[in-house]
């Protein structure tokens, strides 16, 4: 947690946007409970939710707050642990010092929230990620909607990293580089992947809260979110990892680099692997206040279409092809997102809302079409860089079934890395003053000859 004055000047801003924004009434927060696994005793690990963090920064189970937009009181509604608590869990701080250890003077057991918010004033509250949240909404107000005022307020203040929170996430992606550290010393051939896994998030746990998502490690890097770790490694094959670390203040990191299985990359595969870390540093290169990272993306587009129409994969004018979404047969996904307390930072609260600035139309290509972050950018703004190159056999055939591809597209070329799998490459960047920093204080290998060097070392 952070001190208490900086989650009550947190606070205070948001009812001051609220009122700057026309609204009156109260705003409601509702935070997370425990999520039963199997039965109500065993739970998935606890998890708060992200903007309840932001807030109020208390990292327990069946909170929740009220704000008054016109007067700025405040109360916290939680219960104490009884007796039958205590036994399970040992004694534990009363609400009312939590409250107090977060700028909050008043607080009151949870069933009083149901009558506090009696009255017809109008109740902002922000879209629940969690089912049992969406239920507790419905059952304290119902028919009600969440708020858009609240919803632009939040994503207004979370988008903009605070300098303690980019000292966070400072620290979340320098764990995360120890975590990718494992991953590649522990490639060897003939084992399963889960082995190189087990290794990564045991780190993970070890030095934080766990992974910030479910680690991707695969010899199939053609689907994009392969979650699956049980193929033996084998010469000649790309390992994909893309794996991130939660901190213990809940922030995240997001890493992807991939590696030759054999440690060295053959010919084929060097050549694609270029293209993808030009497009990388292409892409950390124009990153600066004032352009918006759709267009870093179709820049990153057109480098890519660049390198692989010198391979003789596709053919013909850059910006056409850039124009007509050929792109997206090769990466099918967009350029980076936003993160910080989230890997994907507040998408439960609307993607558009929070990737997309107001007159921005979300495209329909593929590709272009699942960009995730498309604003202006502006200081303190964290994002991923992560291009890649993926050669999918059941989407190449479906472009060239349908005609997609024009006479952009060497189909007959393409048949030959129907087996390659894919590329990814991504690191986390602040934007700043001045242009762009990566996060964390160190650089995972990604030229290739480094990539190389470093699972020689292994």
């Amino acid at each position: 947690m952070f001190s208490k004055e900086i989650y009550a000047r947190r606070r205070e801003t948001l009812l001051r946007k609220m009122r700057e924004a026309g609204q009156n009434g109260m705003v409601l927060f509702v935070g997370n409970v425990e999520a039963p696994a199997q039965y109500k005793d065993n739970c998935y690990k606890w998890r708060q939710d992200s903007s309840w963090l932001y807030f109020f920064g208390i990292d327990e189970p069946h909170y929740a707050a009220l704000l008054d937009i016109n007067t700025g009181a405040e109360c916290i509604y939680a219960d104490d642990v009884d007796i039958d608590d205590i036994i399970w869990m040992g004694p534990q701080p009363s609400v009312q010092s939590r409250a107090e250890g977060v700028g909050v003077a008043k607080s009151a057991p949870y069933a009083a929230l149901e009558e506090a918010l009696k009255g017809g004033r109008p109740v902002h509250f922000l879209p629940p990620s969690r089912y049992y949240n969406t239920m507790e909404l419905a059952r304290l107000m119902p028919g009600a909607e969440p708020s858009l005022p609240l919803i632009k307020a939040v994503v207004s203040m979370r988008l903009i990293k605070e300098d303690i929170e980019i000292a966070a996430l400072d620290a979340a992606c320098d764990l995360g580089y120890e975590m990718h550290s494992i991953g590649r010393d522990n490639i060897k051939l003939g084992i399963i992947e889960q082995d190189i896994v087990g290794k990564m998030e045991g780190f993970c746990l070890e030095k934080g809260w766990g992974v910030s998502f479910p680690t991707i490690l695969t010899q199939h890097g053609e689907t994009l979110h392969n979650h699956l770790h049980d193929k033996i490694i084998e010469p000649g094959k790309l390992m994909v990892i893309d794996a991130g670390c939660e901190s213990n203040e809940h922030y995240a990191s997001d890493f992807t680099r991939t590696y030759p299985t054999s440690g060295k990359f053959s010919t084929k595969q060097r050549e694609i692997y270029q293209i993808v870390a030009d497009c990388n540093e292409l892409a950390y290169s124009i990153t600066q206040p004032g352009i918006t990272y759709r267009e870093v993306h179709l820049a990153v587009a057109r480098k890519m279409l660049e390198g692989l129409s010198a391979l003789g994969l596709v053919k013909g004018d850059l910006d056409e092809m850039v124009a007509a979404g050929i792109a997206g047969l090769f990466q099918p996904h967009g350029l980076g997102h936003n993160m910080g307390l989230d890997v994907h930072d507040m998408e439960d609260l609307g993607e558009n809302y929070v990737g997309y600035d107001e007159g921005q139309v979300r495209a329909k290509q593929l590709g272009l079409g699942s960009l995730r972050m498309a604003r202006k950018l502006v200081p303190g703004h964290v994002i991923t860089d992560e291009p890649g190159i993926y050669f999918i056999p059941a989407l190449i055939e479906k472009f060239k079934k349908e005609g997609l591809g024009g006479d952009f597209v060497n189909y007959a070329a393409l048949e030959g890395y129907y087996d390659f799998g894919g590329i990814r490459l991504e690191d986390d960047v602040l934007v700043t003053a001045e242009g762009a920093r990566r996060l964390g204080h160190h650089r995972l290998p990604i030229a290739p000859d480094d990539v190389e060097a470093a699972m020689k070392s292994c």
